[in-house]
């Protein structure tokens, strides 16, 4: 069976250097915010080349705290739009239903799968605060088109880095590409933790600091509440073997891309649709991080099932749209049709750095053969 991500064995690479890392921690008798934490943050922070990252509990948190920090700010109030791409996971919208902030779909590029930034100015009112453009799958939103719409409107840019841990754009690290940005160190991601984590990244010191303050308990000072916090802080633990694994990155960013560029060279099933990177008027400067290898196809049940009688296991990333989940019932009726024909058709084909050549030949090998 080729696993479609086999995150013990990813883990295992670092085994002795992860197991002093928690050894150091469990020595060290000091479990919340220590010098682990503070060391990843700044380790992380110039890693995407900006002035701060504050540790917080999960990516969904991360999103959360920036945009209730941005309303404590005044930057934005109950009942403010933002505008999020309408195939994303549900966690980018949670979090603005979760801040009283109203969620505003806006279709993808049928291409790229990201969001559309020709489609974005339609949807803008004057309650628009925000944009919160979603990396999806690793791939880079085009930020300098999105970042001049919210210069011209005066909104946030938040961007979702749950899924491109150390993408690019022009050299740029995404996670310094907008006002602010939400990673998720969720165990599959590229940078994953061995449990649940997350951060936030900004340039901007009011935004750090209220943070900081917002995932403990709303406290600068000890036993002094300024705001009504939450308690999302991420631990010392996870926080040590992320700097380890930090360490590995860029080299298992790349061997993603190595995988991802054999796909596209060698898959000529034309049952498929792939994700050319330059198929579309997305950038073609990007270095993307290819989190998850996606295709299309109208035939996925059938697919899907072929492969794993070949012994290949895939994911289906995402089989709902959310304007179709339960949780946004008063949403279920609308259409956005090009983010239904993904929801329907996508597939996602094993990619990581601990995978052999052999097995990507095996399935590009194995996805070649498949007939309608």
């Amino acid at each position: 069976m080729i696993e479609f991500l086999n995150i013990k064995e990813i883990t295992n690479r670092d085994k002795p250097a992860l197991m002093k890392a928690f050894e150091q921690v469990l020595d060290s008798g000091w479990f919340i915010l220590g010098n682990h934490v503070k060391n990843f943050e700044r380790e992380f922070a110039a890693f995407c080349g900006v002035k701060h990252c504050i540790g917080v509990a999960n990516g969904l948190d991360a999103l959360t705290l920036t945009l209730e920090a941005y309303q404590l700010m005044g930057v934005m109030k109950a009942g403010d739009e933002i505008i999020v791409p309408s195939n994303t996971y549900i966690a980018s919208i949670l979090a603005i239903s979760k801040c009283g902030l109203t969620p505003v779909l806006v279709e993808p590029n049928i291409g790229s799968y990201l969001l559309d930034e020709k489609l974005i100015e339609e949807k803008i009112t004057v309650k628009t605060k925000g944009i919160l453009p979603v990396h999806l799958y690793g791939r880079l939103c085009n930020m300098t088109a999105i970042k001049d719409i919210a210069k011209r409107h005066n909104l946030k840019v938040i961007e979702d880095c749950a899924q491109s841990h150390g993408a690019k754009m022009d050299s740029i690290v995404c996670g310094a590409l907008g006002d602010a940005a939400g990673f998720s160190f969720y165990p599959g991601k590229n940078l994953g933790a061995l449990g649940d984590g997350g951060a936030v990244t900004t340039n901007d010191d009011i935004l750090a600091e209220t943070i900081l303050a917002l995932r403990n308990y709303g406290s600068q000072k000890k036993y002094e509440f300024i705001y009504q916090g939450v308690n999302s802080r991420l631990d010392e633990v996870q926080a040590a073997l992320l700097s380890v694994k930090l360490q590995r990155l860029n080299e298992d960013n790349q061997q993603r891309k190595t995988i991802a560029q054999y796909y596209i060279d060698n898959i000529k099933n034309p049952h498929l649709l792939l994700p050319y990177p330059g198929e579309t008027d997305v950038l073609k400067n990007e270095d993307h991080a290819w989190h998850v290898f996606t295709v299309r196809t109208s035939q996925r049940n059938n697919f899907q099932q072929f492969l794993a009688d070949n012994g290949i296991q895939t994911v289906i990333h995402y089989p709902i749209a959310p304007h179709h989940q339960k949780a946004y019932a008063a949403w279920n009726n609308d259409t956005y049709p090009v983010s239904e024909k993904i929801h329907e058709q996508i597939i996602s084909l094993p990619i990581s750095p601990v995978m052999s050549k052999e097995a990507y030949e095996t399935v590009c090998r194995v996805v070649n053969s498949y007939l309608s």
